[in-house]
Order: structure tokens, then sequence, then C-alpha cells
């Protein structure tokens, strides 16, 4: 099994591994939204997993590097982390913050590396691009909240492992992407009724059942 080293500490992982979910199965956290380990193709759309690695000319997203053999890694350095905090506050840029009216307060992914990055939730300055509507009720079991999403697309793989395909799916383009779903008419919409693995898997709480909220 390959052996490397990340911030010093030699871990070995099997054969195959990306770079993210090795460090992330040694207790070395970077900051993540997009990734899960099912994906044969991580997207990398979040830019928040960048690390050093010796040999490599400029950082690097660590959930797109397979592990090999005495691979040299740095996950905090002064260009990691700034790399970071800009993808960080880009995201906030176009986040509503009301985390006490949120169901995964004290649970949210953004809380998480907010903490880990030092950086307030709230930063003076900050020109918010926001979408109207707040609320997105068309689908027929689930509220979708716009300005909570950050686009990860975590909601769209899970739901096309479990049944085949997606119900939902990215909608419209830049700063104007969303989640969407095919529609009330779409038969597939019906096994969403029993089945919350979009709403479990949503890092930020953008997604949520509305017999939750009745």
């Amino acid at each position: 099994m390959p052996k490397l080293l990340v911030d010093n500490k030699e871990i070995e992982v099997k054969e195959g591994t990306t770079l993210l979910q090795a460090c992330l199965d040694n207790g070395i956290y970077i900051p993540n939204l997009c990734y899960l380990e099912s994906m044969d193709d991580p997207s990398a759309s979040c830019r928040m997993c960048f690390v050093e690695i010796e040999g490599e000319e400029k950082p690097i997203t660590s959930c797109t590097v397979t592990v090999k053999d005495d691979m040299v890694v740095k996950t905090d350095t002064l260009s990691v982390r700034r790399l970071h905090r800009t993808a960080f506050r880009l995201l906030l840029s176009v986040h509503h913050v009301d985390c006490k009216n949120c169901h995964v307060n004290k649970k949210c992914e953004l809380q998480r590396i907010a903490k880990y990055l030092e950086v307030g939730l709230k930063p003076k300055h900050l020109e918010q691009h926001l979408k109207e509507p707040d609320i997105d009720q068309d689908h027929p079991f689930l509220d979708y909240y716009p300005n909570r999403c950050v686009l990860c697309g975590k909601c769209i793989h899970i739901c096309r492992k479990k049944h085949g395909q997606s119900v939902l799916t990215f909608a419209k383009r830049g700063f104007d992407t969303v989640i969407s779903s095919y529609g009330k008419n779409d038969v597939s919409s019906l096994a969403c009724e029993k089945c919350v693995v979009c709403v479990d898997i949503c890092p930020v709480g953008a997604l949520i059942l509305k017999e939750a909220q009745e």
C-alpha cells in the first residue's frame, strides 16, 4: 500500500484512494463541500480542498488526486489557506446567513469550515448576490432554499446512485445556477415521498421535507 507524508505525518492507505479521502481517514481535515467517497469522478466544484504536493508548481484539489507512494503533501501553507479563504468568501457572497432559523444549525459544514479557517460567516465589506425567490416550493415533497445552497451536487449524485437516475438537476447558469427538479408530473418524483437521501446529504440545509416544516 502507498505510504505518503502529509504535514510531516506518515500515513499508509489503500491503492487508488483519493488524497482527500486518505487525509480524512487519518484525521487530517481538509475543507470540502462537494466530495463524496462514492464519486468516480469528483467535480472539485467547491474549490475548497486545495493542498500543496511536492513536485507540483501550484496547489491542487486533493479530491482529484490519487495517492502515490512517497508523496509529500502540505495542507496548511499560507498559499493554501489563502485559496481556502478566497473560495469560502465567494460562497458566502451568495449565501444567506440565517443560522438561528436553519434546521442544520450547529451541524452545518459552512459553520465547521468557518471555524477551521477562522473566518466569520458575515465578513465585513462583502457584497452579496442573493437569488429570488428565497424558497422554491415547486417540488411536491421538498422545499429548496437557493440562498443556502452551495451547489455541491451531492443531492444529485446520491439520488442518481440510489434510484438509477436523479430527480434533481442543475438549472440555469453562472450566479443564477440552482438545483431544480423535473416537475410535479414526472412520475419518478414519487420516489421522493419516502426518500430523504438528498435532504440527509445536504451539507448546508438547502433541502427540507415540506412535512418537516408543518
